[in-house]
C-alpha cells in the first residue's frame, strides 16, 4: 500500500465530497477542500472541528489554473465536483478535461468519482467492472465519454481511476440525489416526494462507506488505470426505507412515489425533475453492482444495515437543522 501524503478534493462541499474530505481528515491525511463558496467550505470544517491538516481552497474546478494552484502538493486528487443534471452534457467533459489538465501539469494521481448509468439496462445479476456499457439515455451516454476522456493517451504522467457509485444516501447528499430531497423532508416532519416507484427493492450505498472503500483503493498503486464498483449493502425498497426513516424521525406524513407524470409536472418548477424521467428505469429494474474486484484487492466491503444507515442520517439532518435554527436566531 501507498500511502497518501497529501490529498486535494474538487467539489468538497458535495454529496460525496464532503464524505470524502471526512474520511481523508479522519485518517489524518492532510486535505485540501477545494470549492467555489468559502462560507460553504467554513461550514464543512467547522462541522469537522476545523482540524489543523485541513486546508480550504476556492476556486472554479473548470479553471485548470486555480486547480493546479491549489493542488500543488497533493499527490492524490479526488475528482467528486458534480454538474447540475440537465447541464451535463455541455459541461460534464470541459469539467473533466479542465481537472485533468491541471493533474497531468502536476503528475499527480486522479480518482474520479461516477456512477453506474453508462452501464444501461442490467445484463448480467450482479455488475461486474467488465459489463458491456451500452446506455440507452442521454445521461448513460455523455457519463460514456466521460471514461475514454479520463483514460485517455494524452495524459502521460497523470494516473487515474474511476470509482462507480450507486445511488446513495448520508447525511451529506443533497437535494440533487434520489433520496435526498426525501430523507430531509421525513426528517423535518413535512410531506415528503419519492423518486420512482417504492414497491421495487434497489441498491443503495451509505456514503460513508462509500468514502471509505474510495479512499482505500485510492491508497493502493495498482488500483490505478482501472474502473471499480463500490457497492452498496444490499438493496432496499421505498416503503421500507421510509418506513426506517418515519420510525426514526418520530414523524410520518405522506410519502408520494412520483413517476414519469409527476417528475414531467415537477420538472416545470425544478428542471432537474424534468431530466430524471430517463433514469426512471433503474428504479423499475434494479441494476445491482457486484463487489468482487474490490473484494479480492481490498478485503470486506464496509456495508452499514440500512436501519442503522437511515437512523444516522436522519439523526444527523435533524442536528444539522437545529443547529441553523439557533445560528439564525444567535
Amino acid at each position: 500500500m501507498m500511502s497518501i501524503r497529501k490529498a486535494i478534493v474538487i467539489g468538497a462541499t458535495g454529496g460525496t465530497g464532503a464524505v470524502l474530505t471526512m474520511e481523508l481528515v479522519k485518517r489524518g491525511i492532510p486535505t485540501i477542500a477545494f470549492g467555489r463558496s468559502l462560507a460553504k467550505l467554513q461550514q464543512l470544517a467547522e462541522g469537522l472541528g476545523s482540524p489543523s491538516h485541513l486546508t480550504l481552497a476556492v476556486g472554479d474546478a473548470n479553471q485548470s489554473d486555480d486547480v493546479a494552484a491549489a493542488a500543488e502538493d497533493a499527490d492524490v486528487l479526488f475528482h467528486s465536483a458534480n454538474v447540475p443534471y440537465h447541464e451535463m452534457a455541455s459541461k460534464l467533459i470541459p469539467l473533466g478535461e479542465a481537472i485533468m489538465t491541471a493533474a497531468e501539469q502536476l503528475g499527480i494521481k486522479v480518482v474520479a468519482v461516477d456512477g453506474i448509468y453508462p452501464y444501461g439496462k442490467a445484463q448480467m445479476d450482479k455488475v461486474t467492472e467488465d459489463h458491456p456499457k451500452q446506455p440507452h439515455t442521454r445521461k448513460g451516454k455523455t457519463r460514456l465519454t466521460f471514461e475514454p476522456m479520463l483514460f485517455s493517451k494524452r495524459w502521460r504522467r497523470a494516473k487515474v481511476m474511476i470509482v462507480r457509485l450507486p445511488d446513495y444516501y448520508g447525511p451529506t447528499a443533497n437535494q440533487a440525489s434520489y433520496l435526498g430531497p426525501t430523507l430531509s423532508a421525513i426528517a423535518a416532519g413535512k410531506p415528503a416526494i419519492f423518486i420512482g416507484t417504492m414497491r421495487v427493492p434497489r441498491e443503495f450505498v451509505y456514503l460513508p462507506d462509500a468514502a471509505i472503500m474510495t479512499v482505500e483503493l485510492a491508497s493502493r498503486e495498482e488500483a490505478y488505470g482501472q474502473n471499480w464498483n463500490i457497492p452498496g449493502a444490499g438493496i432496499i425498497s421505498g416503503r421500507e426505507i421510509v418506513h426506517l426513516a418515519q420510525q426514526a424521525s418520530g414523524y410520518t406524513k405522506p410519502v408520494i412515489p412520483l413517476g414519469k407524470v409527476g417528475l414531467s409536472l415537477l420538472g416545470l418548477f425544478v428542471p432537474v425533475m424534468k431530466e430524471i424521467v430517463e433514469m426512471l428505469y433503474l428504479t423499475e429494474e434494479p441494476l445491482l453492482l457486484s463487489g468482487e474486484k474490490y473484494e479480492k484487492l481490498v478485503g470486506p466491503i464496509p456495508a452499514t444495515p440500512f436501519e442503522e444507515g437511515i437512523k444516522a442520517t436522519i439523526h444527523a439532518l435533524q442536528s444539522s437543522s437545529d443547529h441553523d435554527h439557533h445560528a439564525k436566531r444567535s
